[in-house]
């Protein structure tokens, strides 16, 4: 940790403290979108599947590939910028591992399934099973949130022991 001057550590912090507060706003409009708009959606699958139409519904694709890349863009940041801080920085790479893996598992099932929900709306086709896949991905989506919502909170301590951190 040497030649840390007050300059980088208030750097340090800005950053760290902007991924935190914009992680926390990601997890607020996470739980609305779980307790809100998901059971609206699930609830009589493929009728209610309209809701997730871009242009006839509340598709929220634009919104969450903005504020995920805004989010990951200012994580990268509080890592480069915490980079000469050991404690900070291995601490964000273990979050930052976490998070990465969360969002592929995002890109790898929850996405693909809603724009295949979005097919069916749109084609009129049955799918076997609808019900459940429905109920599977309700299911799993409380553990990526709440898998969020943790890295979220393992961001406090840092912010706590960074702003400590003395010279």
């Amino acid at each position: 940790m040497d030649n840390i001057t007050a300059s980088y550590l208030w750097r340090a912090e800005l950053w760290l403290y902007i991924t935190t507060l914009i992680y926390f706003l990601m997890n607020g409009a996470q739980i609305f979108e779980t307790l809100v708009f998901v059971p609206k959606w699930i609830d009589s699958p493929p009728v209610n599947f309209k809701l997730l139409l871009e242009g006839r519904g509340a598709s929220l694709k634009n919104f969450w590939i903005i504020f995920h890349s805004l989010h990951e863009i200012t994580f990268i940041l509080a890592i480069i910028f915490c980079w000469r801080i050991d404690f900070a920085r291995n601490w964000l790479l273990i979050l930052f591992a976490i998070h990465f893996g969360v969002r592929v598992w995002t890109l790898a099932f929850f996405a693909p399934n809603i724009i295949n929900f979005q097919k069916i709306v749109e084609s009129h086709s049955s799918v076997k099973d609808l019900v459940n896949k429905t109920s599977l991905w309700q299911t799993l989506n409380y553990i990526r949130v709440a898998i969020f919502i943790a890295v979220a909170i393992g961001l406090i301590p840092l912010c706590f022991k960074l702003s400590n951190f003395r010279l």
